[in-house]
């Protein structure tokens, strides 16, 4: 299913307008994100927008604190129809810095794991760049991500593409675990300095065409389009999505 990262209009309109604005273009879900979810109210207002434009939220961003500090927020995931929660980093101050660490915040994932699958929910883990950075031996914090706990796997292509990753390579792998992806696209070298470096998909450096083909021969089930800080959520949001629905594999 194609769907949208609601973090991408984050500066601009109120949320039921952007709701609104992504119903309209054509999206049949979106992807929440943390403050969205940060208490009762923001709960309530997202859902009531769900409503109103039919948008499906099949998954959502959760932070590992919030998920520690609120045992029962998977339930109400659950009840607004989410179906994977992927944690989607941790603050640059807690990064494990050797594969000792990363091996214990991956135990520390796995215990919030079952919080989040006792609701009946999927559980998964959504990258940054950080997690492709070599550790002492050899290893990337990943290895450790992936080989210490059973967690679904939301792959950001084009960030692991900027630390230099294969990114065929680590689908070839991990495939099996990638039950999301995330579409974005990277400018070219010295443009689009106001938004960061990224591109709307479609219109950069990444071979779009070959990792679609690549990523729908694991089954990948959840394709959200991101953009970190566009200029104009509107065109990015219309530009995703008419890329999207041109690539191979791609489900509607």
């Amino acid at each position: 299913m194609i769907s949208y990262q609601l973090y991408s209009s984050r500066k601009f309109g109120p949320l039921p307008e952007t709701l609104r604005m992504l119903a309209d273009l054509g999206y049949p879900a979106v992807e929440g994100y943390g403050a969205l979810f940060a208490d009762a109210g923001a709960r309530a207002g997202l859902t009531a927008g769900l409503h109103e434009t039919g948008l499906a939220m099949p998954t959502a961003h959760v932070g590992l604190a919030t998920l520690e500090a609120e045992p029962d927020l998977p339930a109400h995931l659950a009840e607004m129809g989410v179906e994977t929660a992927f944690v989607p980093s941790i603050p640059p101050a807690e990064r494990p810095s050797d594969p000792a660490g990363w091996r214990a915040f991956a135990e520390r994932l796995a215990a919030a794991a079952r919080g989040i699958e006792a609701a009946g929910l999927r559980a998964g883990w959504h990258n940054h760049d950080f997690e492709f950075a070599a550790l002492p031996d050899g290893t990337v914090p990943m290895d450790h991500l992936l080989g210490g706990t059973r967690l679904d796997w939301q792959f950001d292509v084009a960030w692991a593409v900027r630390a230099g990753a294969d990114p065929m390579d680590w689908i070839a792998r991990h495939g099996d675990r990638i039950s999301a992806v995330h579409v974005k696209d990277i400018a070219p070298a010295g443009e689009k300095a106001d938004e960061d470096g990224w591109a709307d998909p479609g219109t950069g450096t990444m071979d779009w065409p070959a990792l679609a083909r690549a990523l729908a021969d694991v089954d990948v089930r959840h394709w959200v389009m991101e953009h970190d800080n566009p200029s104009d959520d509107r065109r990015f949001a219309e530009a995703g999505l008419a890329a999207a629905r041109a690539l191979d594999g791609v489900p509607a």
